[in-house]
């Protein structure tokens, strides 16, 4: 009865009568009986990006890895990151980001990243698109991070799907004055990201209710499943190409979405995630630039020229696939390398129940560790002490934080002027 009941009962909200069912209680519902989306055996989506990646190195041509250099690479990100105590916390440490542990906190990150793509400038510094807000200038992709909290400030629900679909309110010069830019250049792609809203508005509304928070419901609390239901659902984050005739799929910003909800709620309620193992990194430009210079990453002498001549990459090319593809395959050997090195920063495999969650008795047995069992674990989370039972065990290292580690630094390195070598420039909506 239920389920009949409660599948029924999807489409798109309208003004409610009494003898309507509230949708916020029926995604409860949904939840509480395992009614959501997803494979049925919570372990087994799987979203390929991995699988793909390795075939497209294993072919690639003008793109190669180091395998000294990947080594040592991997002992010296895993020594800074331990340094730097390296962990989800650093995600919600930003003032950019949000703070609120929350369903608004969700249809914040699922704005951000569905409009998470290409700030790169051919401008100096001084006179590329930037945003003013709290007294300071961003740019790259923290000028959109500042520019929706500052939407929100001026009242504007730049967050809700519902505000995207109406086309007389979120219009084209309503999105220009949301990123306007202290300086004479617009955001790039301003269409694009009209268009990108538009489309993600109209199937939330259409087919979860009007919340990505039903989305999260949907996936069973599954990364893999959660990145497979957006890739399926919203054209505009299915990021997939072909390389040799054979399809590629990449999922940088579906990816990068499920990670931030998991960095930002630290792994639990509505980031609770229990194969978040399986997330790649994310195969954007900044990555391959400081996969090269830390010398991982080889590039063929006519891509290598191409690249320092700041010429053009277009979206979907050989050039471009084995770029963004070697990339993951590189941060996964990283990866494992750490792993290798350090098998105390393992992720521990925990007991799913059916619904996707991690049994509460985890929880538990992770809130009693001791402080000095905690302190002898090498990982990149900050250790649990007896005086702060509600953070959350560690979960090791896995490609978000080397991502997000390897993005921070490569930021840090430009800011400073240290860059050896630009980035490669694609323009598109992936990335």
């Amino acid at each position: 009865f239920f389920a009949v009941y409660i599948n029924g009962a999807q489409g798109s909200r309208t003004t409610m009568s009494d003898d309507e069912a509230d949708p916020e209680l029926l995604a409860l519902l949904r939840k509480s009986l395992g009614l959501g989306g997803g494979a049925a055996n919570p372990r087994a989506a799987e979203t390929k990006v991995l699988e793909n990646a390795q075939y497209v190195f294993d072919n690639a041509i003008d793109v190669a890895l180091n395998p000294s250099k990947t080594k040592e690479a991997a002992e010296t990100i895993w020594r800074l990151m331990q340094k730097k105590e390296y962990s989800t916390q650093t995600w919600s440490e930003h003032e950019l980001h949000p703070k609120a542990k929350d369903e608004s906190t969700v249809d914040f990150i699922f704005a951000m990243d569905l409009l998470n793509f290409s700030f790169w400038s051919e401008r100096p510094e001084e006179k590329r698109f930037a945003i003013e807000y709290r007294g300071r200038k961003w740019t790259g992709y923290w000028s959109l991070v500042a520019a929706l909290q500052r939407a929100l400030d001026e009242e504007i629900p730049i967050t809700s799907p519902y505000f995207w679909v109406n086309e007389d309110e979120c219009s084209e010069s309503l999105l220009k004055h949301v990123f306007r830019s202290v300086t004479d250049e617009e955001i790039p792609l301003l269409q694009d990201r009209l268009q990108c809203l538009r489309e993600a508005g109209r199937v939330l509304c259409e087919d979860f209710e009007g919340s990505f928070v039903n989305c999260i419901y949907n996936a069973n609390y599954s990364a893999a499943s959660l990145v497979n239901l957006m890739a399926e659902s919203f054209p505009c984050f299915r990021d997939e190409t072909s390389f040799q005739g054979r399809r590629v799929r990449l999922y940088k910003r579906a990816q990068i979405l499920v990670a931030d909800l998991w960095a930002c709620f630290n792994g639990e309620g509505l980031g609770e995630f229990h194969d978040i193992d399986k997330i790649t990194m994310f195969a954007d430009y900044r990555i391959p630039q400081i996969l090269n210079q830390l010398g991982c990453l080889m590039y063929s002498p006519p891509l290598e020229s191409h690249i320092r001549d700041l010429k053009p990459i277009p979206s979907g090319s050989t050039w471009e696939v084995e770029l963004r593809a070697t990339s993951i395959w590189c941060v996964e050997l990283i990866r494992r390398e750490i792993e290798r090195n350090h098998p105390d920063t393992k992720p521990k495999i925990k007991p799913i129940q059916s619904n996707g969650h991690v049994a509460s008795v985890d929880r538990r047995q992770s809130l009693t560790t001791s402080a000095l069992d905690e302190q002898r674990k090498c990982t990149t989370q900050k250790h649990i002490t007896q005086t702060s039972p509600a953070k959350p065990a560690s979960s090791g290292v896995n490609a978000i934080l080397i991502d997000f580690f390897l993005y921070d630094t490569m930021k840090e390195l430009e800011r400073d002027g240290k860059e050896q070598i630009p980035h490669h420039r694609t323009r598109s909506i992936w990335y």
